[in-house]
């Protein structure tokens, strides 16, 4: 295995790990705080970087249970994504360009309200591009459990938005 540096291999690493702390503790400092708190865990044991298989794979999973840990620890699930980040094409209309942010702030609670393992399987395939083998590691699981957790979260926030751009609510 080749050398690993901290500062080539793992900081690259942060938005990632970012993005998965805020799509859990949905709180951008908690987030903050527990990807700071992964960087000094994985620095800590730099020694043994060389027998993890997949660093990328050890830092998803701390930050995971981390984030889960400090949910359940301050109960802080009442918070929502920020749609702010999102973006938009400069040759879109002002009228339509309002329409998706409502679009995309609609689907983000949609996702928020998915139950956990649905919701970091549909953030991870989804929004980080990772495999299905991948996913089973980070949150422990079969492959076939995070295909399955998948489609009922892509079919539940699918049925959800119908039934709202049905009705117009």
């Amino acid at each position: 295995m080749q050398q690993l540096s901290f500062r080539e291999d793992i900081l690259p690493l942060k938005d990632k790990l970012f993005r998965l702390a805020l799509r859990i503790t949905l709180n951008r400092a908690e987030a903050e705080d527990v990807v700071q708190d992964v960087l000094l865990k994985v620095w800590s044991k730099r020694d043994e970087w060389k027998q993890w298989e997949s660093i990328e794979a050890y830092c998803l999973v701390v930050t995971r249970n981390l984030s889960i840990d400090r949910t359940e620890k301050k109960e802080n699930q009442t918070v929502e994504l920020s749609t702010n980040d999102e973006q938009t094409s400069d040759q879109s209309t002002p009228h339509n360009i309002l329409v998706r942010e409502e679009q995309m702030h609609l689907i983000h609670q949609m996702i928020n309200r998915l139950p956990d393992k649905q919701r970091l399987a549909m953030h991870l395939r989804d929004i980080e591009g990772k495999n299905y083998k991948e996913i089973a590691t980070i949150l422990n699981m079969t492959e076939e459990q995070v295909k399955i957790n998948l489609f009922r979260a892509r079919q539940k926030v699918k049925q959800w938005f119908t039934e709202v751009d049905k009705y117009g609510l």
